[in-house]
């Protein structure tokens, strides 16, 4: 490509995708079948509601979702919550969320690659797992060097099938309880789970603390719905397009989650620890205790490909959000701000997700897990944020009713429901986060040459700070 004087011009994101294509891509990050890799963590931590913490996440993740949709119609830049909260609230503070969200972003990547190795030690165990880990990682890169619509191509088939399994496994769940039996053996009249009981959503011994732990980790889950709006510069008609692939992608997944969770509580009513060895890791036994050995093994290798279209959506989204930041100059331009003149991507970063996801191989998935939780809670939050600061307040968006519902109402719903999620984050994640944190202040104090300007940005858009 060259410009009138026959000089080259610089690559840039090319606008390929269209609306099936961002939600078949937003699914195949979020990954349904990973409701059963968190099942047993979430019974757990959620005192057997696993369906309501569902809920709970679902109903701050739908809020958050139309936020997301304001600032994409504002800003169509593929930095998502960092842009957002850049022009809307300062560059500095735009930062520190870009930074804290490449724990959500960075460590995607490598949860899919975990979770692919634990499917493949079940069927081969003999493997030592650092060939798994490598031959996973060098096959996620090389996808996503193709570009976002080979991604999103790749991941359309995949997606459909997902839901297939889900779907013939929730009818054999329900199967089993339509004849009286669950995990524990036969339904009696005075058990509390019977099926259509009300009990797996609420009884009295709910705890709303636990509801809010386990939709905490369910973050987990639906990550994945807002790494979209880093698609905005690939996108076609993104202000229109974007907005209604980020809900409809979380509301698609969360339909999915609560449903299939509701007879998976029926089916496991007992603590998790009874029916499974490792609770972080339930998946194989899941699939083992309700279809036997041939389902799981057809399913786990079939998984083996979902998590891998998870890890290249997601490789994909974070290697955008890094080009966002290397373009504005807050991290080294010439090999984050890069982009491939002949596939259009920002092909050092891929590369270096690669690099990053290769350490999989000594994380364990819960760790991960909670740290992931940390950087979506931040970006959650500050996308609320940055509606009411960016519409109400610089804006003056507050002289009707219909401004105040979306600019304020709803925004602040959104930050008041991921702000119960904080309350309730676990200790390993904001002790490992704020750690992030802190790392990041020293690099912005002397990025800003102690904070004496603005973090640097990149010129897209016309708002003054």
């Amino acid at each position: 490509m060259t410009n009138n004087s026959g000089t080259q011009s610089a690559a840039k994101l090319q606008k390929t995708l269209g609306l099936w294509h961002i939600i078949i891509i937003g699914l195949a990050y979020i990954q349904p079948m990973t409701l059963f890799d968190t099942f047993g963590l979430v019974s757990e931590e959620s005192h057997k509601h696993v369906p309501t913490s569902y809920i709970i996440a679902l109903i701050a993740i739908l809020f958050t979702s139309i936020s997301y949709g304001h600032m994409i119609r504002r800003y169509p830049s593929s930095g998502s919550a960092y842009t957002y909260a850049q022009k809307s609230i300062h560059p500095n503070v735009g930062f520190m969320v870009g930074w804290s969200s490449w724990l959500d972003y960075l460590l995607s990547p490598m949860v899919n690659i975990i979770l692919a190795v634990i499917y493949l030690e079940a069927l081969f165990p003999s493997v030592n797992h650092w060939v798994w880990v490598i031959v996973l990682t060098a096959f996620m890169t090389g996808i996503n060097l193709r570009g976002a619509r080979f991604v999103a191509n790749f991941n359309s088939l995949i997606v459909i099938v997902q839901l297939l399994v889900i779907g013939i496994f929730t009818w054999m769940v329900y199967s089993k309880l339509q004849l009286g039996m669950n995990a524990d053996g036969p339904i009696t009249a005075a058990e509390r789970y019977q099926l259509w009981s009300l009990e797996p959503f609420w009884n009295e011994l709910t705890s709303v603390g636990a509801l809010i732990t386990g939709a905490t980790l369910l973050c987990f889950s639906f990550t994945g719905f807002d790494s979209l709006s880093s698609l905005a510069e690939e996108t076609k008609d993104t202000e229109k397009t974007l907005p209604k692939a980020i809900f409809l992608t979380a509301l698609i997944a969360g339909v999915i989650f609560i449903i299939s969770t509701y007879f998976m509580q029926l089916y496991f009513p007992s603590e998790p620890g009874k029916y499974f060895k490792n609770i972080a890791e339930t998946q194989p036994e899941i699939l083992l205790l309700v279809g036997g050995s041939l389902f799981q093994s057809y399913v786990l290798t079939f998984a083996i490909v979902t998590v891998m279209a998870s890890g290249i959506s997601a490789h994909a989204g974070v290697s955008r959000l890094m080009y966002v930041m290397g373009r504005d100059g807050v991290i080294d331009k010439k090999i984050f701000g890069h982009i491939s003149p002949k596939s259009f991507t920002p092909s050092y970063n891929i590369m270096i997700v690669g690099a990053v996801a290769l350490t999989a191989g000594f994380m364990d998935l819960d760790i991960v897990i909670s740290m992931i939780s940390f950087g979506a809670l931040t970006a959650f939050t500050f996308v609320n944020l940055s509606v009411i600061s960016r519409y109400a307040l610089r804006d003056g968006r507050t002289k009707n009713a219909k401004d105040i519902f979306s600019f304020v109402v709803i925004p602040l719903l959104g930050f008041i429901s991921i702000f119960a999620m904080w309350l309730e984050i676990e200790e390993t994640a904001l002790k490992y986060g704020l750690w992030w944190a802190m790392f990041g202040i020293l690099y912005l104090g002397y990025k800003t040459k102690g904070f004496k300007h603005p973090a640097p940005q990149h010129n897209e858009f016309d708002d003054k700070f």
